[in-house]
């Protein structure tokens, strides 16, 4: 099961790193796209309880010189996350038409409010629910968790 488990793994990151060298995305495109991927992409994960979230925080290290308050792990494959980009486009927080919703399977992780950086405390909520990503691009990448 481990050694599937890794062969999975290698998987996912070379079907990434495909994409990114056919994609061709600018500079700055590609510089968020990876942001994008660090900050909320975990398809192996199953998440699910505080422990999760305070290893993944601190892996993709969001507590470093402060406790980040909310972040969003997805569970899908980025090839799942980026069909989201193709649905009719929706306004942003921000208020740009560049955002897309789509239900995916997620673990919201919360800090506690008692924490520091770096040793942060997340209370975690998994749950498979709708989400607003803004994409750009073209062709278009997920860049930014909206909601």
């Amino acid at each position: 099961m481990m050694a599937f488990q890794r062969i999975h793994s290698l998987l996912l990151l070379v079907l990434t790193l495909l994409e990114l060298v056919l994609v061709r995305p600018s500079y700055g495109q590609n510089r968020m796209f990876q942001r994008f991927l660090r900050q909320h992409v975990d398809p192996q994960g199953a998440g699910g309880n505080d422990g999760y979230c305070n290893l993944m925080m601190q892996r993709r290290r969001m507590t470093q010189n402060q406790c980040k308050r909310v972040n969003t792990f997805i569970h899908e494959d980025i090839w799942n996350i980026r069909s989201i980009c193709s649905t009719t486009n929706i306004p942003c927080k921000n208020g740009r038409m560049n955002c897309h919703e789509g239900v995916v399977k997620v673990t919201d992780c919360r800090e506690t409010g008692s924490s520091r950086a770096p040793n942060c405390r997340y209370r975690a909520t998994t749950s498979p629910r709708r989400v607003v990503i803004a994409c750009d691009g073209s062709p278009e990448l997920p860049v930014h968790f909206d909601r």
